[in-house]
């Protein structure tokens, strides 16, 4: 008997949105996700990452009240399940929100094609984040077309140990959604040509746009090769995006 070995493609095509985010909560910024997404659909990508708090900004004001939290049942998600459901894209988010204990949780949310919704939690919080919410216990792990992607939210990324245990996983991609700001550009440029370089494995950064509570965004959402050299980046500190085909590894 022959073992079949698991379908691997040669070529994923990923999509890292700098997103700058709207006023008008998860409502508003639901709507201009569906619109990168066709964006990103039209370039031919099967994965959209979009930065930390995607769906809010980052305005920890914003979470002292019910409103902007979200959990697996909101309504708010329903054109995002749509536009994934129809082009096959995996969309992944940043939100706040509850997980099934009612835990507070910084996440990122991976949307699906079939419908439902895998949550990644940032593992190393800082500052007042620490007061909001519960910390994850490491990278999460998703497989897309045989690729195996794991996901870090902001410092994550600045922890080695993170993307050691990612890589220990057997991550072909570190994939970061973040908030890095105007001081910063050295040291997110090390941050992510480090972890590709350390492991041999792609890195993908989605950086919040704009101005935000910690500072204006210094852009720099990109995508970087095994060899720690980056391949794509976006221009300026706004709204941007960048599409790139990761071919697999020899």
């Amino acid at each position: 008997m022959i073992a079949l070995q698991p379908y691997v493609a040669p070529v994923l095509t990923v999509a890292a949105v700098q997103y700058n985010a709207l006023d008008g909560g998860v409502a508003a910024n639901a709507v201009e996700h569906v619109r990168c997404i066709e964006d990103a659909d039209s370039h031919g990508a099967s994965l959209v990452l979009f930065p930390e708090l995607s769906l809010t900004g980052y305005d920890l004001r914003l979470l002292e009240g019910p409103g902007e939290w979200l959990s697996a049942e909101d309504a708010r998600l329903t054109d995002l399940h749509e536009i994934c459901r129809r082009t096959g894209i995996t969309a992944v988010v940043g939100a706040p929100w509850r997980d099934p204990q009612g835990n507070p949780r910084l996440a990122s949310l991976a949307v699906h094609p079939d419908g439902h919704v895998t949550p990644v939690y940032k593992t190393h919080l800082h500052g007042q984040e620490k007061e909001l919410f519960v910390a994850g216990d490491g990278p999460a792990l998703l497989k897309l077309h045989g690729w195996k992607i794991a996901f870090a939210i902001c410092s994550d990324a600045a922890h080695p140990a993170h993307a050691v245990e990612a890589a220990r996983l057997g991550a072909d991609v570190y994939a970061v959604s973040a908030l890095y700001v105007e001081g910063q550009e050295q040291r997110l440029e090390l941050h992510l040509a480090g972890r590709s370089m350390d492991h041999a494995m792609y890195s993908i950064l989605a950086n919040l746009a704009g101005d935000t509570t910690l500072g204006r965004s210094c852009g720099l959402s990109g995508i970087w090769d095994p060899n720690g050299r980056r391949i794509a980046r976006v221009g300026g500190t706004g709204r941007g995006m960048v599409v790139a085909e990761l071919s697999v590894r020899n």
